[in-house]
């Protein structure tokens, strides 16, 4: 960037800076220390594509945002949510632990990786019920947690793709998806698909068990009414929500019943989303991904180089 345009744009990074800082705001008790142990390079590492993936901040948000939509359609995932959780007055709240989460098992030192995963697989065990069909469930299903690993890993590939570089380099989805995996066994999944035609597969086997109900209808609607805490957050919203929505596939859209307005708004979105991520980038420099890489001992933008 030159050094006029360089000038130019440290206003508008600063502010996006605060803007993600507030809405996702980093442990204030300094629960993972990113920096320590010097060495660790913790279940994945800096040649990881995982490493590289879960990186680009516009890309993770928006495929979380598209992966809850999916979600919706899982009846028995859906249980759990509705029955377990407080989104109609905490939305963001889940937001804020996913993201915890993947960015704790990517890039946290490995024991601090592992104890994540312990405390997740502790809180699943408590989670069980009965749907509205009166079918039973478990958050620690492994089936079920093979549908939500999916939903992530899917919707987290196609942010990047869609919003940071759609020319992966080839066996790079493959190597995302076979890497990733590894956290959805610890937790207790099983059969979880290791390739883009394993996850094509595994879509097309449980589509005939999902269902757009009225649950479905009603998170969806607290979802789109979401108040990020953060300036304009109704404008805010509707970016980040029309751009998750572009990376659903489409017998998802259809699933959903999304309507052909809906569909050319979150065109629109990841649009402007494709041209604001640069910002994003610039504002982000010191992530928890930057850190990471320091404490291996290699330089951050080796996370943008193929």
């Amino acid at each position: 960037m030159s050094p006029p345009l360089s000038f130019l744009m440290g206003p508008v990074s600063g502010q996006i800076r605060r803007w993600v800082l507030s809405a996702f705001p980093r442990d204030p008790a300094g629960g993972i220390d990113y920096d320590h142990p010097v060495g660790d390079a913790g279940l994945f590492g800096p040649n990881s594509v995982t490493w590289k993936i879960n990186a680009d901040f516009p890309g993770m948000l928006s495929g979380g945002l598209c992966a809850l939509m999916l979600q919706t359609l899982h009846p028995q995932a859906l249980a759990g949510v509705w029955d377990h959780s407080n989104f109609r007055e905490d939305l963001v709240g889940r937001l804020r632990r996913t993201t915890a989460f993947v960015g704790g098992t990517t890039y946290a030192p490995t024991a601090d990786a592992r104890a994540l995963i312990d405390r997740v697989r502790r809180i699943h065990g408590q989670v069980r019920g009965v749907t509205e069909a009166g079918v039973p469930y478990s958050a620690d299903d492994p089936d079920l947690l093979t549908w939500v690993h999916v939903t992530e890993m899917s919707s987290f590939l196609a942010g990047y793709r869609r919003y940071c570089r759609a020319d992966l380099p080839p066996g790079a989805a493959d190597a995302y998806y076979d890497e990733t995996r590894r956290v959805a066994e610890a937790l207790g999944a099983r059969d979880v698909p290791a390739s883009e035609r394993e996850v094509e597969a595994y879509f097309a086997d449980v589509l005939p068990r999902l269902v757009y109900g009225e649950r479905s209808r009603v998170v969806l609607d607290v979802l789109s009414r979401i108040l990020l805490p953060v300036p304009m957050a109704g404008l805010s919203r509707e970016l980040f929500l029309g751009a998750g929505a572009a990376l659903l596939p489409g017998w998802a859209e259809d699933a959903l019943q999304r309507t052909a307005s809906q569909r050319r708004g979150a065109r629109l979105a990841a649009h402007t989303l494709k041209g604001m991520s640069p910002l994003f980038r610039r504002a982000l420099k010191d992530g928890v991904a930057s850190r990471s890489c320091r404490r291996v001992g290699v330089t951050p933008e080796l996370l943008t180089r193929w």
